[in-house]
């Protein structure tokens, strides 16, 4: 059995839980989430309220999906209740940040800005020039919203600058000697 697929979701008040076939909707206080369940795997409510993943037998393919079915709809009542966030910092001189709306303008030491647009559901904010908050309920695609944005200038490994992660450890290389 699943060490992670066997724990049953604890669904905090004000959170409303439908499961309704193949289908898990989660509504709170940040707002909506819905995850289709793949085949083989089946999604109930308990008596005491908590939401309980099963499989149907031990194929590799049940195993696979098991913990991950229920870490997807743990993740989506943590998204209702709290949300997620990525902070990312920038390194280098010039290079600065600035939300306006639903895009972040972004100067990295290129000859233009950098727009980015935000996807719905996902809220940024510059504490500073120099740091982005990007928000959401859903986890993934907050990570994903993060990972595009460090891959505008990624963090090089010679003096260290770029887009990082807040509490990225960057290892600089030593320059040739000759």
């Amino acid at each position: 059995m699943s060490r992670i697929g066997k724990l049953p979701i604890t669904v905090p008040s004000g959170v409303d839980v439908a499961v309704e076939e193949s289908t898990v909707t989660v509504k709170g206080p940040k707002g909506t989430l819905s995850h289709t369940v793949a085949s083989p795997i089946t999604v109930a409510r308990g008596e005491d309220g908590a939401i309980e993943v099963a499989r149907p037998n031990d194929e590799r393919i049940s195993k696979s999906l098991h913990g991950l079915t229920r870490t997807l709809i743990s993740n989506m009542v943590t998204g209702v209740t709290q949300g997620f966030e990525r902070r990312l910092t920038l390194v280098g001189v010039g290079y600065r940040a600035q939300a306006q709306g639903d895009k972040l303008n972004l100067t990295l030491g290129y000859s233009h800005a950098v727009a980015h647009p935000m996807p719905k559901g996902i809220k940024v904010e510059t504490p500073t020039q120099t740091e982005i908050v990007i928000k959401g309920t859903d986890r993934q695609l907050v990570g994903q919203v993060a990972a595009e944005v460090r891959a505008y200038r990624s963090p090089e490994p010679y003096k260290g600058k770029g887009v990082r992660y807040t509490g990225e450890q960057v290892v600089i290389k030593e320059t040739k000697k000759k």
